[in-house]
């Protein structure tokens, strides 16, 4: 029975692999290296403004190894959603990092782009067209959205990778993309069934992440043929097991059972997981139906504004016993000194939240635990258009909080504890995701824009 390996050398570039697992996996004859290097997971900030969630020293080190790898191999290197985000620019940084290496290790290859930022202008035709629509939950999405956002990238399917592969790429590096399409766009290309296929995707897009435990990052091996594939780990450390590879049909999905993608949806309702060794299993019975309209995900972020934040801790048990009042008497206080300092303009310009760590901090309103106990942490977080008027409230916020008492005590009381001097501490630009939408497009490369680029060294 014919078949292709598949070499995932991480779950996102930059935050490694061992170089050992790498070597182990190349002996076993992979037809690429593919490895994911963006998400939204980290928020908005990566692709508002620019900034990449690993440094550039730690994405050259494992873009170093597989490009060897890869050129020693003679096999293609596939990395998607380059700088986190995928913008135009992050994909950039990522190509001048390439080139270092290739003029480094004397490397030459046919290296390919594919650029997913949008053009705002085909958006908003898109938009007047009907052709974009919003998923669940999505927010309010008119052409002032669209203006007023720092960057919105497509997330591309697998066409703009079969395309590049067609022009023979032997590096290919794209902006935003679908996890997943980073390693069926070659097995699909040469005729594998789409249902296995997109089901080994979904298990090799994080790497090492469907191993029984996952002490750290490292790389994932599959064989897929027709009918099944087998996902092994090549660090002899790890092993997988049916549960722990069915488990990550849900990573990052809504739903264990169907993960879309532009051109279909996969079903892995009837798929089975059976354990071939102590290490290694096999799937099998997933199927693929192919979608009545061929739709882009968008994603969008704009700028919220500027932040200020305050950590600081509270730990008087009286406080804590009348926690409640105790705050939201904080908070009109702090928006009362704000108001007659700034003025009412500045207040409704501007957004004072606290976050209480030790109380539904992480959970919110959604946290079935309700107690409290012998302390509690604060996060007070001010946004506002500039960074100094956020950082001039926050100081009046600070200086509130520090001395906001409780009827049981009289005189000058300090209620919180800051454990830095200054307590106020500037983040800079904060942004939002402010779409959630598919974009119709009239085929399924009109959205994105590859470029080639002989490198000879």
């Amino acid at each position: 029975m014919a078949e292709i390996r598949i070499l995932s050398a991480t779950g996102v570039l930059g935050s490694g692999f061992r170089e050992e697992t790498l070597q182990r996996a190349m002996a076993l004859g992979p037809a690429f290296i593919g490895a994911d290097s963006g998400s939204t997971d980290p928020g908005p900030h990566y692709l508002g403004s620019g900034d990449t969630l690993f440094s550039d020293s730690a994405l050259k080190r494992d873009l170093r190894l597989m490009l060897r790898a890869g050129r020693a191999a003679k096999i293609p290197v596939i990395v998607g959603s380059c700088g986190t985000g995928g913008s135009d620019s992050q994909l950039e940084g990522h190509a001048r990092i390439v080139r270092q290496i290739a003029r480094e290790e004397k490397l030459s290859f046919k290296l390919a782009t594919i650029a997913s930022e949008q053009d705002k202008g085909y958006l908003k035709k898109k938009l007047r067209e009907g052709r974009i629509s919003a998923l669940a939950n999505a927010p309010h999405l008119d052409e002032a959205v669209i203006d007023r956002s720092a960057h919105i990238v497509g997330m591309c399917g697998i066409e703009p990778y079969v395309e590049a592969l067609g022009n023979g790429a032997d590096v290919i590096l794209a902006g935003r993309s679908s996890d997943t399409s980073i390693f069926a766009a070659l097995p699909v290309m040469k005729g594998y069934n789409p249902a296995t296929v997109w089901h080994m995707a979904k298990i090799l897009e994080c790497g090492a992440a469907c191993v029984v435990q996952r002490k750290y990052p490292d790389c994932m091996f599959a064989t897929v043929t027709d009918d099944y594939f087998i996902v092994e780990p090549p660090n002899p450390d790890y092993r997988c097991d049916p549960v722990s590879v069915a488990s990550h049909n849900l990573y990052e999905n809504s739903t264990p059972y169907e993960l879309v993608e532009p051109s279909g949806v996969l079903d892995t309702v009837h798929a089975r997981y059976e354990a071939v060794s102590d290490r290694a299993v096999k799937v099998s019975g997933s199927t693929f139906r192919r979608a009545d309209r061929y739709t882009i995900k968008l994603e969008g972020v704009e700028l919220a504004g500027y932040q200020s934040i305050i950590v600081g801790s509270v730990r008087d048990p009286i406080i804590l016993r009348q926690f409640d009042a105790w705050l939201d008497g904080l908070i009109r206080t702090c928006q009362d000194r704000i108001r007659a300092v700034f003025g009412s303009d500045v207040q409704q310009q501007c957004r004072l939240d606290v976050r209480v760590f030790g109380r539904n901090a992480a959970m919110g309103p959604l946290e079935p635990e309700t107690g409290i106990g012998h302390e509690l942490g604060l996060l007070f977080q001010m946004t506002a258009p500039s960074q100094e008027l956020a950082t001039s409230l926050m100081k009046s916020v600070g200086h509130m909080a520090v001395h906001y008492p409780v009827p049981e005590w009289s005189g000058l009381i300090t209620s919180i504890a800051f454990p830095y001097s200054p307590p106020e501490i500037a983040r800079g630009p904060s942004y939002r995701f402010n779409m959630n939408h598919v974009v119709e497009p009239g085929t399924p490369l009109e959205m994105f824009r590859i470029g080639y680029e002989k490198i000879k060294n």
